[in-house]
């Protein structure tokens, strides 16, 4: 392989919190490696960062030996942070010093997935806007009111990167494989690793779909179902909807119960409950904060539907996921 004057090579660093999504470190890093192969010149190198330098378990419960410690990164032209909703410095003041450092020096910062939440905190998102992945969205909505997000698969604004989730991070990497290397390289990266689609900017989050479910709600369920994902806060009315799509709530019922099995009624209300879900997963708000949040004067309906929703109570649903990743909403150190 050829090997390049240092001046040439894109150093990026990958700074990553205990609990961080192994998937997304992968998903950047493997693609990158496969473009040095192909160009047969070492282009792009990288490092893995911890706030410590110490050890730092992933969510797969597999330890990863970083190379470095966040305050000692001084070379890196891109940073990209790796971690859950939850994650959070253990010396903040110094950690977000170090980052504002790095961004007066000209560094791209960035994030992938629930990296997002912590690289907000550490204050240099204000006046930029990032990709949030769909199911953190109303999580983000409510822990910073103030910066605009999207549901775009990748966002490249300014000197900031951001990527929604795993193949997203193999998207941007491309990105950055065509903007140095050129598209027929990438292009060929992503047929090493059966990558079915270049996206780019602009391209929205697709939430999964179930194999037996429709591809496509029709037209009318549609509309009301985005009126209805509009209005989680302030709820709508079924009669308020059908007045908006020039149709009487009879034909909404049908039309809902036709397409999804269920009434235009529980699927408003399922939308909120996943709404519900993501501040009780992460966030540290109350009860009664999330019930407000999602359109509920008290806390008590929400139990009710919460528990009908998901077979637990919200209290009995953030314990669990706690033990699993996170003791008091902040990430569990590495054993």
């Amino acid at each position: 392989m050829q090997k390049l004057n240092d001046s040439k090579k894109i150093q990026l660093g990958f700074l990553i919190f205990p609990g961080f999504p192994m998937a997304c470190l992968t998903s950047i890093i493997e693609p990158l490696r496969a473009a040095n192969e192909i160009a047969g010149m070492h282009v792009f190198d990288w490092q893995v960062i911890s706030e410590s330098g110490s050890r730092t378990t992933s969510s797969a419960r597999v330890v990863f030996e970083p190379d470095a410690k966040l305050q000692d990164v001084t070379t890196v032209e891109m940073l990209f942070l790796l971690g859950a909703p939850t994650s959070v410095f253990e010396n903040a003041k110094q950690s977000n010093g170090t980052l504002r450092r790095l961004d007066r020096h000209g560094v791209i910062l960035g994030a992938i997935s629930g990296g997002v939440f912590p690289l907000v905190r550490s204050g240099v998102m204000d006046g930029y806007y990032c990709s949030v992945h769909w199911c953190y969205e109303a999580a983000f909505r409510s822990a910073f009111p103030d910066i605009d997000m999207t549901d775009d698969v990748i966002a490249m604004d300014g000197r900031r990167y951001t990527a929604s989730g795993a193949a997203s991070a193999f998207d941007l990497a491309l990105r950055l494989i065509e903007d140095r290397l050129g598209a027929d390289i990438a292009h060929e990266v992503a047929c090493w690793f059966q990558h079915p689609t270049m996206r780019g900017e602009g391209v929205r989050q697709r939430i999964p779909m179930r194999p037996s479910a429709e591809p496509d709600l029709p037209k009318l369920v549609a509309r009301a179902a985005a009126l209805f994902a509009d209005h989680v806060e302030h709820p709508i009315s079924v009669a308020d909807v059908a007045r908006a799509v020039n149709v009487t709530p009879r034909q909404i019922e049908r039309a809902f119960k036709k397409a999804t099995g269920q009434s235009p009624t529980h699927y408003y209300r399922s939308i909120r409950m996943k709404a519900a879900r993501q501040l009780v997963l992460y966030s540290k708000q109350s009860m009664q904060s999330i019930a407000q949040a999602v359109g509920y004067t008290s806390a008590t309906p929400l139990l009710t539907h919460y528990r009908d929703a998901f077979g637990v109570s919200p209290q009995e649903d953030r314990k669990q996921i706690n033990s699993f990743r996170v003791q008091g909403d902040v990430p569990l150190p590495p054993a």
